[in-house]
């Protein structure tokens, strides 16, 4: 059984945006494998999150709290 969130085309782009930039950052240096490596890692992560968080909700205004929370990711 799928999530409501699952179906949702910009978390499904959220979730590739996440891998793709996980395959980029295995192909930073080593210098930067820790600092910004880890602030993309946490942005792109946090869109697919803050859309599955909000989809959890009981108010469509707390949804679309966490879906602006996505957006400015």
């Amino acid at each position: 059984m799928a999530f409501k969130f699952e179906k949702l085309e910009v978390w499904q782009l959220g979730m590739e945006l996440t891998s793709k930039v996980y395959s980029l950052i295995k192909t930073m240096p080593e210098s930067e494998k820790f600092n910004l490596s880890s602030q993309i890692r946490r942005a792109a992560t946090s869109v697919p999150l803050n859309i599955a968080e909000g989809s959890t909700s009981q108010t469509d205004p707390e949804q679309l709290r966490f879906l602006g929370y996505a957006h400015r990711s």
